[in-house]
């Protein structure tokens, strides 16, 4: 906004500047945006590392299965083995119970604790554990990707 302050002699030209108030006004407007953004993008975070977790998992289980499929056993296999370099996130464990069972585990660290996914032979999926202010899917047959139970 344009105001008649003073006049530059010389130049004939109008010096203008801000009021307090609308300096307030524009710091309350970009405090009303944080608060309303910033939880937005947190939660987009938080889904994209989800994701990175549970696209991990499904190349694992694909890994174990070519195992599966050259040796008629689950033992042994190389994508079997703790792994915590795949994600920042996420660090993966694999459990194999027989020749013929597995369940690979994406458990939570950092920014992600509180969370659990994992997947077996049979290719069950399932949310082991999320943080208080998420809620687990009913049933629990899938990896949820959004807060509310939402698979």
């Amino acid at each position: 906004m344009k105001k008649h302050i003073e006049t530059d002699p010389v130049l004939h030209r109008y010096v203008a500047g801000f009021t307090l108030i609308e300096l307030m006004v524009v710091i309350a407007i970009i405090g009303i945006l944080a608060t309303i953004a910033l939880p937005a993008y947190q939660d987009y975070v938080t889904r994209s590392r989800i994701a990175e977790a549970t696209s991990a998992l499904a190349a694992k289980r694909a890994s174990v299965e070519q195992f599966y499929d050259n040796n008629r056993t689950y033992i042994g296999a190389p994508a079997c083995v703790a792994d915590s370099a795949t994600s920042k996130s996420f660090t993966f464990s694999c459990t194999v119970a027989t020749a013929t069972a597995y369940t690979i585990e994406a458990l939570g660290t950092g920014p992600m604790v509180g969370f659990s996914f994992t997947i077996d032979q049979a290719n069950t999926r399932v949310t082991s554990a999320v943080p208080a202010k998420w809620a687990l899917p009913d049933p629990n047959t899938c990896w949820i990707t959004r807060k509310g139970g939402v698979c």
